[in-house]
């Protein structure tokens, strides 16, 4: 195990190898995740997509080390998260981890800088520069809204702030769960052009779980979850739209085989 978290240019911000995870005991055990291996590079936009009890979000929630697999290993910036304590996992998520949740999860009594500047008030001697407050929020083209309260603003300015949010600490990796999922259609494709451009413009690490190939069309890579297991990864760039992505993926979840890593 390094004796640092300290990431270098050639570490990869997530290393995921033969995960497992499986509930309960007996006849009632259910398997999440079984076998479940990739990694993301730096800079990178990966979305994982699949049905309702294929294992994404658990898979997310393993990422972010709010849950411990039954087996295999997660690493994040070069760390393996095994044998991290509840008290060191607490802070190496606060460090590296940006999550984006389809609930805004905002502080409804605190205005729109303020809920952008929450993460840092957590860490004691923290203090983030007003220039990159006004930077991110002109990226995230909400600088207008700054004294704004959450019930002021729309479904998509407010998942823009958490997007905000979860930058603010410049994280290793930032995780999101169904992030339009409460959003109409103008404003999904908003937040996806929105996160692809920060891919690209920033180096920002992003991993999507989605069920909506319409999401999953704006990432740079996209791994099918099927009953656990990876069963394909697809490039958006050899799709023509996200109806043609969609149409492959059905395909994907009508056949019945499925690989154990990507």
């Amino acid at each position: 195990m390094p004796a640092t978290t300290t990431q270098t240019t050639d570490t990869l911000p997530v290393k995921v190898e033969g995960l497992c995870k499986s509930f309960g005991m007996g006849h009632s055990e259910v398997q999440a995740l079984n076998g479940v291996s990739f990694s993301v590079k730096r800079g990178e936009h990966l979305a994982i997509i699949g049905p309702s009890g294929s294992g994404k979000s658990t898979l997310l929630h393993l990422i972010a080390s709010l849950t411990s697999p039954t087996k295999g290993e997660v690493a994040v910036a070069g760390r393996s998260l095994a044998g991290m304590g509840d008290r060191r996992l607490t802070l190496f998520r606060r460090k590296h981890v940006g999550m984006v949740f389809q609930a805004y999860n905002l502080i409804p009594t605190l205005t729109v800088e303020d809920n952008l500047r929450l993460p840092m008030l957590l860490e004691a001697g923290r203090h983030v520069e007003q220039k990159k407050v006004d930077e991110l929020l002109e990226a995230l083209g909400i600088a207008g809204r700054r004294t704004h309260r959450p019930d002021q603003l729309s479904g998509g300015e407010q998942q823009r702030v958490a997007v905000g949010r979860a930058m603010i600490t410049d994280p290793t990796i930032i995780l999101a769960d169904e992030p339009s999922g409460n959003l109409d259609t103008a404003n999904s494709r908003r937040l996806c052009e929105l996160m692809h451009r920060l891919c690209g413009q920033q180096q920002r690490t992003v991993v999507t779980v989605t069920h909506d190939p319409a999401v999953a069309y704006w990432a740079d890579r996209v791994l099918v979850l099927k009953d656990g297991k990876v069963a394909a990864e697809l490039a958006p760039a050899d799709h023509d739209s996200p109806r043609h992505l969609g149409a492959k993926f059905q395909d994907i979840l009508e056949d019945g085989k499925a690989n154990t890593c990507a």
